[in-house]
């Protein structure tokens, strides 16, 4: 008898262990839980806040961190290096789904995880930097969102035009090496030169060297902008003290540097950008949709952000026509 009692208590607790083994699928509660790997170029506000919105749209579709998801967040510190390694070792175990936040971790991930479905959010240019091979049909099992609507620039570089007529030159800070930098730029000084105003490149190669980049601007410049250039975001405390000490009108490419204290720009909030990517990845997980098939998606939601703060320490007199041009008052004029 206690011979059988034995047996029958050691099948018993292999039959629990084998339950319990059954797959990252189920969760204690019996609700299907995931593992998701997110890499991240740096860390600066408009990157986390893309990582926070893609959270958010996660856990109001069932999917919490801490309950039935776990979150592998790598951040490369602005390291080409790291960021190869970290994109190689995402591809190496399995997880249910990857998010590269901004250009170069998308890229990493896009050329080295091919067994699972990879997002992308905070890119700028993903068909020419070959993140993906089509907009409408990305193909193979990477998808996500552009942050960058072109005509956001275009609108930028017009205001800059018709509200400051005594800007001929505008300065920018950039890091030639970062392709999505150089593809705004790029743009932006299309749009300057059809209004006679010419763009005055100051080159910075890492994060420590653009102060120096933004004050040999002095002089050389009547305003200061900047892409969504990760070296240089990342250091735009230092623009802003450059542009205040020397009344420079600054403007940026994100809401977040306005926040911080640059004056204008033409934009949205990282965070819904953020959670328009995850929205993307619930439909994967849940609804088993396939990268392949989902176009891949940029702002449509564009408007002036201006900061009334920064233009009081840039010297600059904000007017009524200014403030008529934003459409969100409430939101998006910042005292």
């Amino acid at each position: 008898m206690k011979k059988k009692l034995l047996t029958t208590v050691m099948l018993s607790t292999a039959a629990l262990l084998a339950l319990a083994g059954c797959g990252d699928k189920e969760s204690g509660s019996g609700s299907a839980s995931y593992k998701i790997a997110i890499s991240q170029i740096v860390e600066h506000p408009s990157l986390d806040a893309t990582k926070e919105g893609f959270l958010k749209a996660l856990e109001d579709a069932g999917i919490k961190e801490g309950d039935n998801l776990k979150v592998d967040l790598n951040i490369a510190q602005g390291d080409s290096t790291n960021n190869l390694s970290i994109a190689q070792k995402i591809a190496s175990d399995k997880y249910d789904l990857a998010l590269g936040i901004a250009t170069p971790s998308a890229l990493s991930l896009a050329q080295n995880v091919k067994d699972f479905p990879v997002l992308f959010a905070a890119v700028t240019d993903p068909l020419a930097d070959k993140v993906v091979s089509s907009l409408e049909k990305p193909g193979a099992n990477v998808t996500g969102a552009s942050d960058t609507n072109p005509e956001a620039i275009v609108q930028l570089m017009d205001f800059i035009a018709s509200e400051f007529p005594n800007v001929k030159n505008v300065g920018i800070v950039i890091n030639e090496g970062e392709s999505n930098a150089v593809i705004m730029a790029n743009k932006a000084e299309e749009a300057l030169s059809g209004h006679g105003i010419k763009l005055v490149r100051a080159a910075a190669t890492t994060s420590s060297e653009v102060k120096q980049a933004a004050e040999s601007l002095v002089g050389r410049a009547d305003a200061i902008y900047i892409t969504l250039d990760n070296t240089v975001v990342t250091a735009a405390d230092s623009i802003i003290q450059v542009a205040n000490d020397n009344k420079l009108p600054f403007f940026s490419s994100d809401r977040d540097t306005v926040e911080k204290g640059a004056f204008a720009t033409v934009g949205f909030k990282y965070f819904d950008h953020g959670y328009q990517v995850g929205q993307m990845a619930v439909e994967i997980l849940k609804n088993g949709k396939k990268p392949a098939d989902m176009p891949v998606s940029v702002p449509d939601k564009l408007d002036l952000i201006l900061n009334l703060k920064a233009a009081e320490a840039q010297g600059i007199t904000v007017t009524d026509a200014m403030k008529d041009k934003v459409k969100d008052k409430e939101n998006n004029i910042i005292q």
